[in-house]
């Protein structure tokens, strides 16, 4: 079974950086494209980022592009998302999904404020 954990979630003042990580197992990994999807409170969980099986071509949303970088290792099964340039709306629970049919971790908590 499709197992993922997201990890690297935390507490950042505004203009700050963190690095999520989501570890796959269950599943031949370098064969799917990756996805990072948010939650936050009140909100819709929306697609933030992804990426092919092969790194070849990757996608943002428009709220996070410059700022996020997703790539992936595919000899580690690992997904990771580079978030710079922290905003207070960046805040939500951050999932790490295989794309474009869905499967969820646990997600981690990224909150962002002063």
């Amino acid at each position: 079974q499709v197992k993922l954990v997201e990890s690297g979630g935390g507490l950042v003042q505004p203009g700050g950086s963190l690095r999520l990580s989501c570890a796959a197992s269950g599943f031949t990994f370098s064969n799917y494209a990756m996805s990072w999807y948010r939650q936050a409170p009140g909100k819709e969980r929306e697609l933030v980022a992804t990426i092919t099986s092969t790194s070849v071509i990757t996608s943002y949303a428009a709220s996070v592009k410059g700022r996020f970088t997703i790539s992936r290792d595919n000899a580690k099964n690992t997904v990771y998302l580079q978030m710079n340039s922290l905003k207070p709306e960046d805040t939500a629970v951050y999932y790490c999904s295989t794309y474009p049919l869905p499967h969820w971790g646990q997600g981690t908590q990224v909150t962002v404020s002063s």
